[in-house]
């Protein structure tokens, strides 16, 4: 489990792999100026609830992979994520579908 730190408050555990996504729609949208919600279900152990942060490009956010390798990244994925942080209720984690596109080597070629 990696894990995703919000101006040095909040951490949230994510799967790597999940990560690896959200940080290249992440990365994309505060670049560009963007500020978005982002919403995800929590762990049972910690409540079953859900969470949802104001991401701004003046916040600090830090990302912990417990995995040396990046994981592939799924282009369909990607675009499935964007959608949603472009959408009024903001960036939420989608099921990956099935089969990718194109996907790139690492999460490093989005970076």
């Amino acid at each position: 489990m990696g894990k995703l730190t919000y101006d040095s408050t909040l951490t949230a555990d994510f799967d790597d792999r999940i990560l690896a996504h959200i940080q290249v729609v992440i990365g994309a949208k505060l670049r560009r100026g963007e500020s978005f919600y982002f919403s995800w279900r929590d762990d049972p152990q910690a409540g079953d609830g859900r969470s949802t942060i104001w991401l701004h490009p003046g916040i600090s956010i830090a990302y912990k992979y417990f995995g040396s390798r990046s994981p592939t990244l799924n282009r369909d994925w990607i675009e499935a994520l964007m959608a949603t942080a472009n959408s009024s209720v903001g960036l939420q984690i989608v099921p990956e579908p099935r089969s990718p596109a194109s996907p790139s080597s690492s999460a490093k070629d989005e970076l």
